[in-house]
């Protein structure tokens, strides 16, 4: 896998002093709705991309408009970027399964060119690519890695994990036709929010506190990075303003078990929840299960194997790259737990 930048030498950008119109996919999504609220905020004029299903709960501002279309409707993306000087892609398809896996490919990788297709035809100045922490693989037990670590495995858990590491291998041979293009790679992210399949971990935290999913796969062993979205959000703002182009961008928190984790949940709400481990062959079991009831009756699985496999590996990464070249700063993981405790809280007290 290609991880570095190709071509010439990597250069800056810098945003101009007058407000832009940027034009957002994705920005419907839990980290696009806050990422859109962000620049709104700044001054900035949005359009965000949105189908007919999407949620447009939290965008209501004379600064925020919509463009009807989706990633594979070439004139609906032409039309939006009219303009613009600036665009986030966001959107990707990233659930845990498809009835027809080719939706993960067609959306993550033919929708990622056109946008940046049309962002070239449009005079786009910058693009500002959402990929993932998967594209880089597990890391070995006791490695934290970064950027520029090689793949330990070319196998891919998941469709989505295959499709995002092409896609971002097809982004850099876009920076190399000479287009400016950022991309960062975000890692588990939590926090306050729409409570979406894209905010699975804050969903994992409101429904361990109230006793339902106490289960800890391998004993909560395994290490993943957790970003809290206010820092994530930060960061691709950062990535438009300072990232150098064709460089990808580590959007990261701290390291942790979920064992750790369900322990500072614990230790926040002052309760000591029911924990049980749930061992490897029977979370294989169950996610085979959970796949063939979908194969044959169409309900959605609550997980895959690929999944389970996934979450049987360790995901330990730093952010290093990014607070040194774009000044990203991290939000301590018992804060950002304690930010969500609580808004959980009152989000509940609210319905």
């Amino acid at each position: 896998m290609e991880q570095g930048r190709l071509g010439a030498a990597p250069r800056s950008f810098k945003t101009m002093t007058e407000p832009a119109t940027i034009f957002v996919t994705g920005g419907t999504g839990f980290i696009g709705t806050k990422l859109v609220n962000v620049l709104m905020q700044s001054g900035h004029f949005v359009r965000v991309l949105t189908r007919a299903t999407s949620n447009r709960e939290g965008l209501h501002h004379e600064r925020i408009s919509f463009v009807a279309g989706d990633l594979l409707n070439r004139e609906s993306l032409r039309k939006g970027m009219e303009g613009c000087t600036q665009v986030y892609h966001l959107a990707a398809y990233a659930k845990n399964w498809s009835k027809d896996p080719i939706i993960f490919f067609q959306q993550n990788i033919e929708g990622m060119k056109l946008v940046f297709d049309a962002a070239r035809d449009a005079g786009v100045r910058r693009i500002v690519f959402t990929s993932t922490i998967v594209v880089y693989g597990p890391t070995p037990p006791g490695v934290v890695g970064d950027e520029s670590m090689p793949r330990t495995t070319q196998r891919c858990f998941t469709e989505y994990e295959e499709s995002k590491t092409l896609a971002q291998q097809e982004a850099l041979k876009y920076v190399d036709r000479g287009q400016d293009i950022v991309v960062v790679n975000p890692t588990r992210v939590y926090g306050p929010g729409k409570l979406t399949e894209g905010n699975s971990v804050t969903l994992m935290i409101s429904m361990y506190d109230k006793g339902k999913v106490p289960v800890l796969l391998n004993k909560g062993l395994n290490v993943g990075n957790y970003v809290f979205v206010d820092d994530l959000v930060k960061g691709h703002v950062l990535a438009m303003e300072r990232g150098k182009t064709g460089e990808s961008y580590i959007l990261g928190g701290e390291n942790a078990s979920l064992k750790h984790l369900f322990d500072l949940v614990d230790a926040i709400s002052g309760k000591q929840h029911f924990q049980i481990n749930l061992p490897p062959p029977i979370a294989r079991f169950y996610s085979r299960v959970e796949r063939k009831k979908a194969e044959w009756l169409g309900l959605y699985p609550q997980i895959t194997p690929g999944w389970v496999e996934t979450f049987l590996h360790d995901w330990a990464y730093t952010s290093t790259k990014a607070e040194r070249e774009i000044g990203y700063t991290i939000t301590p993981l018992r804060e950002g737990i304690r930010i969500t405790y609580e808004w959980l809280k009152q989000a509940t007290t609210k319905r």
